[in-house]
């Protein structure tokens, strides 16, 4: 069975723009967002890949015509060879007939009732209901789609079903919560033999979003809600634990059947004006560092103690070993230690699709079936397009008035990366496919030496062009990772979903890769999830003795990671990234030596 699932609508920038002042600084504040496909062959995933990779447009929620259309190349097939195409988005006559009632119901005047009922309906009638969604399909595939071949999965289902999918599990507690999906912002409950059970009782509605509760904290610290997040738990790190936290006393009910009540306004000058109130801020005070830092810090807490809420509640339902955690909310990996660490749950997986990308592959694992992935396939986030040496040495030759660059042979690739490692170069390093997701896992990234106290502002402005204040992730061997990090429950962590503390006798060792709070947020890898990688950790660690290197996305900020060669010289050029390692050859700048 061939299965293509996909996320994204055509009108979904313009609508939400128009209807919902969707613009700016609130561009992301969207349905659809991190558009992406991904191809089911007889249960394995076979391809797969964001479009804004290939339109070059960060986080787009347009339909991912692109995506789609390298997918179906890569496998050799036709849109007529698809079986099912599964979209992760069901809005039913029924869950519209919530929406209307919960308009209805809510105490907004009369007046703005009806309005918001109009805004509504053209939403539903133009881009989320089932004959918008197979209209867009055929209109921007140009094709003729019996409609018994779409598919319409429920968001949050897909995002389980990826999560299951990606940990090999078909019996496990799970916990999804994202900003929204059709209704809810949170659901929990168990898999057991594949079969779903939600808890009903715990589950939260969009209403009460933990996540869209964060984003409107992120939106008034001065970044962009649902993109910048991390930026507010980067900036947490620097906040000590919090005496008294006003976000759980003024804004936050916990009830006893794990599900929680959130009282934060919805208009952007009531929220801000209510944060002021219980932060003792101001227009000044935000553009403050050690303000910022306060609120991040409590912002940071809030999540910890909601989540853990949570866990409680579904560990007491359960006897589960595993809590498989999915959604946007998925990706804050320092809750995420910490949710592992005081749960009585043994193990916890969060997969490299945990956001909205994991939702394509999600709902077409729904379709075909979590049972049917082949017991031996590999699961890989390297899932996007690669590119072979006539493809690249095409691109090089394009960009020759600019670089200069030498084939090497295989055997030489690792041992001279590692020997420009070794010293304070910072090396872009662009091998084999591409990864899915929004973390850089070692294929399209930006490589240093972690030894080197200054090596994150080097990088942090000099070649990403962002603040001074993020931390980079550490890549280290599985079989190292113990002794450098103290990695509690866990045993590996290759997508970057979680945080450790560097043990003490390192800090000093890779300061460049420490956070200011102790920790690091690291990416464990071996020869079986990335062997070239692997290989280059070993070398490197034989030339410096230094056990990982600093692995941050390449890409600039704003920009989506890089995905071609073309995008990959074009980065190099923007930059001052030192040397790009792309296939077999190391190229430089015209006029600067390698190294």
């Amino acid at each position: 069975m061939i299965v293509l699932g996909y996320n994204g609508f055509t009108r979904s920038s313009e609508l939400f723009g128009r209807l919902y002042g969707a613009t700016g600084v609130d561009r992301h504040q969207l349905i659809g967002h991190d558009a992406a496909a991904a191809l089911l062959i007889d249960g394995e995933v076979v391809a797969a890949v964001e479009e804004e990779r290939l339109s070059r447009s960060k986080k787009t929620s347009d339909f991912p015509v692109n995506a789609i259309r390298w997918c179906l190349e890569h496998a050799g097939i036709g849109l007529d060879d698809v079986d099912v195409f599964a979209f992760p988005w069901r809005f039913t006559p029924e869950v519209a007939d919530r929406m209307i009632a919960e308009i209805c119901e809510s105490r907004m005047p009369v007046v703005a009732k009806f309005d918001q009922l109009s805004r509504t309906g053209e939403l539903y009638g133009h881009m989320l209901g089932r004959a918008a969604v197979h209209s867009d399909f055929m209109d921007r595939m140009d094709c003729v789609l019996d409609p018994n071949r779409l598919v319409l999965v429920p968001h949050h289902t897909a995002h389980l079903m990826c999560g299951a999918y990606l940990a090999g599990v078909r019996d496990a507690a799970f916990l999804v919560s994202d900003g929204r999906a059709e209704t809810q912002s949170a659901v929990m409950g168990e898999l057991r033999n594949g079969t779903v059970r939600v808890f009903e009782q715990c589950s939260v509605d969009h209403r009460n979003s933990l996540a869209l509760a964060y984003g409107k904290i992120t939106r008034y610290l001065g970044f962009v809600p649902n993109n910048d997040e991390y930026k507010v738990m980067g900036l947490a790190a620097y906040a000590p634990p919090p005496a008294r936290n006003p976000l759980l006393t003024n804004a936050v009910q916990l009830r006893d059947d794990g599900s929680y009540s959130i009282f934060i306004p919805g208009d952007e000058g009531a929220y801000y004006a209510f944060f002021d109130r219980i932060f003792d801020g101001d227009s000044e005070k935000r553009e403050e560092f050690d303000f910022r830092v306060k609120v991040a810090g409590l912002a940071q807490h809030m999540v910890e103690a909601v989540t853990a809420h949570q866990v409680r509640t579904l560990a007491a339902a359960t006897e589960m070993d595993t809590l498989l955690f999915e959604g946007g909310l998925a990706l804050n990996c320092v809750a995420n230690t910490k949710m592992l660490q005081r749960s009585s749950f043994s193990g916890m997986e969060v997969g490299f699709g945990a956001s909205d990308p994991g939702v394509a592959i999600g709902a077409a694992v729904h379709v075909g079936g979590l049972d049917s992935r082949p017991a031996a396939s590999a699961v890989t986030p390297y899932l996007g397009p690669g590119y072979d040496d006539a493809e690249i040495l095409e691109v090089l030759d394009r960009y020759a008035d600019a670089i200069d660059w030498v084939e090497l042979g295989e055997d030489e690739v690792v041992d001279r990366t590692a020997e420009l490692l070794s010293t304070k170069t910072v090396v872009a390093w662009f091998q084999g496919r591409a990864e899915y997701g929004p973390r850089a896992l070692g294929n399209r990234s930006i490589l240093a030496n972690p030894q080197f106290p200054d090596i994150k502002d080097i990088i942090n402005l000099r070649v990403k062009h962002r603040e001074p204040f993020r931390p980079f992730a550490p890549v280290v061997l599985a079989s190292e990772a113990p002794n450098v990090f103290d990695l509690g429950k866990k045993k590996s962590s290759p997508h970057m979903t979680f945080v450790f503390p560097v043990r003490p006798e390192y800090r000093d060792r890779i300061p460049g890769a420490c956070h200011v709070d102790g920790t690091a947020r690291i990416q464990t890898v071996d020869d079986e999830q990335n062997p070239q990688l692997a290989a280059l950790l070993r070398a490197f660690s034989a030339r410096t003795g230094v056990p990982c290197l600093l692995n941050t996305s390449f890409n600039v900020a704003g920009e989506p990671i890089v995905c071609s060669p073309a995008d990959a010289v074009r980065c190099l050029l923007d930059t001052e990234i030192d040397q790009l390692v792309m296939g077999r050859y190391l190229i430089g700048k015209k006029g600067r030596r390698d190294g």
